[in-house]
């Protein structure tokens, strides 16, 4: 046999209760047992460890010995073990992130460690936001930022949560020589001769949104290429002079592009923090949806046009299905 810490439990229980039989009931056994454990103990150790006294057992002089060394061991496990459950306690908590190319992102997660230092964020780059949700309801993600259109909201099972951020209206991005850059505004019309650098479809409609938007205006764009890149890359096109895009109105536009509101606002669309039910309690939901939210509003906060673009508010037409009017 080989001494575990279970076997210096029944020789400190002896000897605190001065008892085989007493010892053998602190332990929830029988006492031929305890007996019959004792004597495998000392058999093992090569020499006994009590011997019996008028009031019951007592240490012999090797007994002692061994009980010091057995209550020294058994406090430093002891104290292992609350270390380790202590550290099991105050390990961080992961949270697996998907997201779109939101500028967004970077605000959200400074805040939610802030607010939420136990948390942990893993984060993945998805640019679909149909994918997004494929993701997360085959459990490769717990909380995704993503997009969709009103009327076009992204579906999604029960065992998702969808929470809006924010309805923001879309900019156009123009060369900063263009025809147009001292309007405050651009009608969606007034582009019919432009040719378009339009971002990949995001699984949540763009080009059919885009498309119909042209068409409300009168519209068929002459000449559409497909752009997959980054912002900066865009805007590097577009003051090229190789074309105009939209872009969220929360774009700061580089030095040689403009970027304009456009009139009446044909197109919108929504920044989402989706969610899987099993993966995220209330409060966590609720502490990425804040820190998202003050995300935005982080980036609208400063005075002039960009203010103005970012917290308009989207209204329904009337008969229209879709967010009510709402602000981050």
């Amino acid at each position: 046999m080989e001494l575990e810490l279970r076997h210096l439990r029944v020789l400190c229980a002896i000897a605190d209760t001065g008892s085989v039989g007493r010892a053998a009931a602190a332990l929830g056994a029988s006492q031929p047992a305890t007996s019959t454990q004792l004597r495998r103990i000392e058999r093992y150790l090569g020499a006994p460890l009590f011997e019996r006294a008028a009031s019951g057992v007592v240490p012999t002089c090797f007994g002692v010995e061994v009980l010091a060394a057995a209550r020294d061991v058994l406090v430093r496990a002891d104290r292992l073990g609350r270390r380790g459950a202590e550290d099991a306690a105050r390990a961080p908590r992961v949270l697996r992130l998907a997201a779109t190319l939101s500028p967004v992102l970077p605000g959200l997660l400074d805040r939610a460690r802030r607010q939420r230092p136990e948390l942990r964020f893993t984060v993945s780059s998805v640019y679909r936001s149909s994918d997004i949700v494929e993701l997360l309801e085959r459990g490769g993600a717990d909380a995704a930022l993503a997009v969709d259109y009103p009327g076009r909201e992204l579906r999604h099972s029960s065992a998702l949560a969808c929470r809006s951020i924010v309805t923001e209206p879309t900019s156009v991005a123009l060369p900063a020589g263009h025809r147009l850059r001292h309007r405050p505004e651009i009608a969606l019309a007034d582009l019919a001769a432009e040719t378009w650098l339009l971002t990949p479809d995001d699984g949540a409609g763009w080009h059919a949104v885009f498309h119909d938007a042209c068409a409300a205006a009168g519209f068929a764009p002459v000449a559409v290429h497909e752009f997959l890149g980054g912002r900066l890359e865009l805007q590097e096109l577009i003051a090229a002079g190789l074309g105009v895009s939209v872009v969220r109105a929360t774009t700061r536009p580089l030095a040689d592009v403009v970027v304009k509101p456009l009139a009446g606002t044909p197109i919108w669309f929504r920044q989402l923090l989706v969610w899987r039910r099993a993966a995220m309690s209330e409060e966590e939901a609720e502490a990425l949806f804040g820190a998202a939210a003050s995300a935005y509003r982080g980036l609208v906060a400063g005075p002039g046009p960009l203010r103005a673009r970012g917290t308009r508010a989207y209204r329904p037409a009337a008969g229209e299905s879709g967010p009510s009017a709402m602000e981050p």
